[in-house]
């Protein structure tokens, strides 16, 4: 190799150096003003009210930490309940999002028939239209089943909401499997339903993973439709809970922060053990697509 090529490849792996760093530090930044908040709202969480308004970007010192807000938050708020509530309906709406999205998207990817297109673009209308347009109807609904002020109805109305936005996804990226290796699982004599539990949800776990971060934020977050079917002192989810406890405490900073933080503790949690497959799902759609 010549001079020339030399310095041609020296600076071609400069120039894909500097873009990369460029690309982390815009990411670095966006990364920085979207935790910031958070990293607030934690840290005088763990200050008392002098801290809170004096020093309220520094760290809890001696003089300024106190629990006394988590302590009121456990003392005077049911949030234990409301937790439990939180984690099962968000659980198994979930679940079910999980299971029902990925078989129908097995039956559009692999499977072709007369309505497939058709109900694909059904699944987009879904995305496109808000559920809350229906609240009247589900409402009405849920009062003739006589499901109101129980859990069943948020699971049921966060599972038909969840579902359209996991069927289109799953079913693009199921496109692209590769037959042969179901083929061969059909020569060795399994069944369809082996195919999908043992072939298929092994392949797509890392959009699996993607799906239930996506579908879990806005069922955690979601006030509307607990403050509608489920505003129950016991079936009260925990952003009810908190939203209500504010409203009570708003003179009370340290409880109404520790409160908070206790709301966005699950979804950094879930966030910290899915990462890694949050980010391969999101790769491997963009890479097939």
């Amino acid at each position: 190799m010549n001079t020339v090529d030399t310095t041609r490849a020296r600076r071609g792996r400069m120039g894909r150096i500097g873009t990369a760093a460029g690309v982390h530090a815009v990411l670095l930044t966006y990364t920085l003003i979207a935790i910031f908040p958070v990293v607030i709202v934690v840290l005088n969480s763990f200050k008392n009210r002098r801290g809170i308004f004096t020093e309220p970007l520094a760290l809890p010192t001696a003089e300024t930490f106190s629990t006394e807000g988590y302590a009121t938050v456990l003392n005077q708020g049911n949030f234990l309940l409301y937790y439990g509530n939180s984690l099962i309906v968000t659980i198994v709406s979930l679940f079910l999002i999980l299971l029902c999205g990925a078989m129908a998207a097995h039956a559009l990817s692999e499977y072709r028939f007369k309505l497939n297109t058709l109900l694909g673009v059904y699944l987009i209308l879904g995305i496109m239209v808000p559920i809350r347009l229906g609240t009247v109807a589900i409402l009405q609904l849920m009062v003739d089943l006589s499901l109101v002020n129980t859990l069943v109805s948020l699971i049921l109305v966060y599972t038909a909401q969840g579902l359209p936005v996991a069927i289109f996804i799953l079913t693009e990226f199921m496109r692209t499997l590769s037959r042969d290796i179901k083929d061969c699982a059909r020569v060795d004599g399994l069944s369809e339903y082996r195919i999908f539990f043992e072939v298929v949800l092994p392949l797509i776990r890392p959009v699996l993973a993607t799906v239930a971060v996506f579908s879990m934020i806005p069922i955690w977050n979601d006030l509307w439709f607990p403050l509608i079917l489920a505003s129950s002192d016991a079936t009260k989810t925990v952003t009810l809970g908190v939203q209500q406890f504010i409203g009570q405490y708003t003179v009370n900073w340290s409880a109404v922060l520790a409160s908070l933080s206790i709301a966005i503790l699950p979804v950094l949690v879930l966030y910290a053990i899915f990462s890694r497959q949050l980010i391969s799902g999101i790769t491997a759609g963009a890479v097939k697509g």
